[in-house]
């Protein structure tokens, strides 16, 4: 159920914001075996021209970016996870925008549980009731 805010450099595109998040929702889910039904993924752009890396604009450096947010809960991915993680979202966004600067970031926010959910209910409510069922 993460939620994962992306920044392209670029003119909006719908057929590029659908490959970003179908890429994306599918490495979320075998990377961090995070469940594709529930994975909201929200493509925003910005003018090249409007982007710095390095004191230039990634106009200048003739070159696109991206910044990848997502949050998933506190404790359910390992570090070489979360490294593989990185690397593969890297590695999409050089291939869907035709190459990136290699100051293109992406960040993994882990939250508690109990601070993070969808459809009025907590990450760890549904935990808890899941256990409450097995038992």
């Amino acid at each position: 159920m993460p939620i994962i805010n992306v920044s392209v450099t670029g003119e909006p595109d719908a057929k590029l914001s659908a490959a970003i998040a179908k890429d994306i929702t599918g490495i979320t889910a075998v990377q961090l075996r995070k469940d594709p039904t529930i994975t909201a993924v929200a493509v925003s752009y910005i003018d090249p021209q409007h982007w710095f890396a390095g004191g230039k604009s990634l106009a200048e450096h003739g070159t696109n970016t991206f910044w990848l947010d997502i949050k998933v809960v506190d404790g359910t991915n390992t570090k070489l996870e979360l490294e593989a993680y990185l690397k593969a979202i890297f590695d999409a966004f050089g291939r869907l925008l035709g190459g990136v600067h290699e100051e293109s970031y992406a960040l993994v926010h882990e939250v508690p549980a109990a601070a993070y959910g969808f459809g009025g209910k907590s990450q760890e409510f549904r935990f808890i009731s899941g256990r409450l069922k097995a038992a």
